[in-house]
This record gives C-alpha cells, structure tokens and sequence, in this order.
C-alpha cells in the first residue's frame, strides 16, 4: 500500500489541499486480490509512522543480494509495479503467486493501468542461481515457488518474488520494476473487516467451492470428487461484503461455481473488487473515523511486504498522490487454454495469450496505451 506523508519541512503541502487535513492519499494493491489494489487515506504524522513501521521490507527484487546499496531518487514517471497476491498454508510451504498483477503509471502520473498475468500462463521460468533452480517450462504461478526454495532452509517468499519479477519482465517487456508488494490473502480479509465490508456490484450468481453461507468449510466428499453440502452464494447486484465473502467471492473460478471464463473471470471479479475497495477506503466512513482509520492502517501493514528499491511506502505515496479511483484503468488481457496432444492424450498445460496481447506490451514500452486502448477497446475491463 502506498501512503503520501507530509514534507520533511512537517508542514502539510499543499497537494493535499481540499482533502481532509489529516487525510493522505495511499495506493492499496488490492489485491485483492486481488491484490489486489486501489486506494486509502493516510493521516497525521503519528498515524503515518505507525503505518510506516508496520510495513515489513524485504529485499524483492535481489538488489542486496547483488552487492547493489539502496539508492533513493525522485520517483518519476513512467513506473511498473508488481503486486503479488499469496495464500500461504503453513509456513513451512512453498509460496504460490495465486494473483499477479501490474500496475502502470504513465509519465504524468496522473492515473494508472491495472492488469493481470493468469496464474496459469504457460512461460519458459528462467535459471536461478539463488535457489539452485535451473529453469523450466510450466506455469507462471510456480516461478515464485522455485525460486522460494534452497535444501535445508525455509521458503524465502521474498527470493520466490525476485524469479517471479524477472519472468514477469520476460513476458511483459518490462525492463525494470520500481516497486513491489506481497500481500498475504489472510491479511487482505483482515484489511476489508477493519473497514467494516465493502460494498460491490456482482456481476452474475456465483457459487462458492469452498464456503457454507455461514463462512465455515465445506466438508470434502469421502470419495475425494470435491465439496459437498450448502454453498454460500453470491447473486446478482449490490452487495455488501465481509472480510471473509470479499476474499471467498475472488477465489471462485470454476464454471460449475458460475464462472463460465474460470481464471479470467476471476481475474475481473478481483479488479472489479478492488475498484469497489478504492471507493470504500475514500469514504468518509474511513476518512473521518480515526479509530477505524488506524485499524485499516494497522491491518493493511501487516499484511504487505514492500519494496521501493530506495523508496518508502510513504515516498511512492506522495508521488501517486494524483491517482484516484476513477483514474485507474482496468485491463483484460485475452488469453485461452494451451493443451498437448490430441485426443484422449490430450494434456492441457496451462494457458495462453491471444493475439494482441504482444502489441498491448508494445504500446506498454512506448508509452502509448490510451491510443491502442483506442483501437481495441476489447482490453478495457469495465468494472461496475
């Protein structure tokens, strides 16, 4: 998340003028899944340090591990950040990238793109020599566990992040990113609770595979073909979500839970949700309720790892302080299923861009997204 503070002067700058006199403007990488993503106001100084020092740092992109010393520079335009969204389920495992997702900020830094690589994305993961990993063909969720994992030593989520980041590079075009985030799904429920829910707009009835509607497990079938028993359900239109349906509901990815695109549908459902989260965190309900303020505050530092390579949280902050929810374009990456073989040796291995998606990471590099989102419109997510 990123948070704007006041200058080392301390007094309050005038880029916040109009905005609530304790009030900041943070980037919230939602997430959600979504990491997700979106945005939050910060307040005072106090609130901000509190903030600040909750945040856990880690070395995400191997600057340290390469002999590099941290170096901090105004932070300009154009930027790429990546988010990282993990469910880890005990310590001791692995970490999987379950949400993946780019935000870009043109060189006015005046808004934002939004879009996500599928967890299945089939891609070539290169060598790793940090965690003795050789490389391999599979899908772009794995990167972040190979890359976790040395014999004898726990699982390193920020050495896992530093493979994801370069595979990401490798199919984006990206040349370096200048900031990054893990956010733990635990964490994100925890954020949405201390905001009191979140309001949203569902798109179509969705199912849950995991969930009863009273938010306990679904029992597995003694046959080991699934869940069985009651499902919580989602409807159509407006609803208000707890920590617990928030997280649940952008999960679902099956269409037998009633989403006919699986990943990709998921992948809207999350960015629709941080959309919805941007606009909650802006309400006066958590602007002018400090108690509940620095519960979110508190909630949302324990549930990232950043890193600014030089910058805090609170620098990119400041320097997105022009960014707001109706700013942050969402985007749809078009993809489908790959398969091997024909047939019944037909063995589906992940999945795969259409066409196009090469030129939208073409118009990324030069700085030329509003004339391509133009031409294709199709890559416009419209997130209610």
């Amino acid at each position: 998340m990123l948070v704007g503070k006041a200058g080392k002067s301390g007094r309050k700058s005038s880029i916040w003028r109009g905005v609530p006199r304790w009030a900041r403007v943070c980037t919230v990488f939602g997430t959600v899944l979504t990491m997700l993503s979106g945005a939050m106001l910060v307040g005072t100084e106090v609130l901000m340090a509190r903030y600040e020092g909750a945040v856990g740092k880690a070395d995400l992109f191997g600057d340290q591990a390469a002999g590099a010393k941290e170096k901090k520079s105004d932070i300009k335009g154009p930027l790429n950040l990546l988010l990282v969204g993990i469910d880890p389920r005990t310590p001791t495992a692995a970490p999987l990238a379950d949400s993946i997702m780019v935000l870009h900020v043109p060189a006015t830094m005046d808004r934002a793109y939004l879009f996500s690589l599928p967890r299945d994305l089939y891609v070539n993961i290169p060598p790793f020599s940090r965690a003795n990993f050789n490389g391999e063909k599979t899908k772009i969720n794995a990167a972040m566990s190979f890359g976790s994992r040395v014999p004898g030593e726990n699982p390193d989520a920020a050495r896992g992040f530093e493979l994801l980041a370069t595979t990401v590079q490798q199919v984006t075009g990206i040349k370096r990113f200048d900031a990054g985030a893990i956010i733990n799904f635990t964490g994100f429920q925890k954020i949405v609770d201390a905001m009191g829910g979140v309001d949203m707009y569902v798109e179509r009835e969705v199912r849950s595979e995991h969930k009863q509607p009273d938010g306990k497990p679904r029992p597995g079938n003694t046959r080991g073909s699934g869940y069985v028993g009651p499902q919580a359900t989602y409807t159509k239109g407006n609803h208000h979500l707890s920590g617990w349906q928030a997280l649940d509901y952008v999960r679902q990815r099956y269409p037998k839970n009633g989403v006919p695109d699986s990943d990709y549908g998921r992948q809207r459902h999350q960015q629709q949700f941080v959309k919805a989260m941007v606009g909650q965190a802006f309400s006066s309900d958590v602007v002018a309720n400090p108690i509940k303020l620095d519960k979110v505050l508190r909630a949302a530092g324990q549930s990232l790892i950043f890193s600014g390579r030089g910058n805090s949280v609170v620098d990119f902050g400041l320097a997105l302080k022009n960014i707001r929810p109706n700013t942050i374009q969402m985007i749809k990456l078009p993809g489908g299923a790959l398969y091997e073989g024909e047939g019944r040796n037909k063995k589906y291995l992940g999945e795969e861009f259409q066409q196009g998606v090469p030129a939208f990471f073409t118009a990324l590099k030069n700085e030329q997204l509003d004339p391509f989102l133009l031409e294709h419109p199709e890559f416009q997510n419209k997130a209610k």
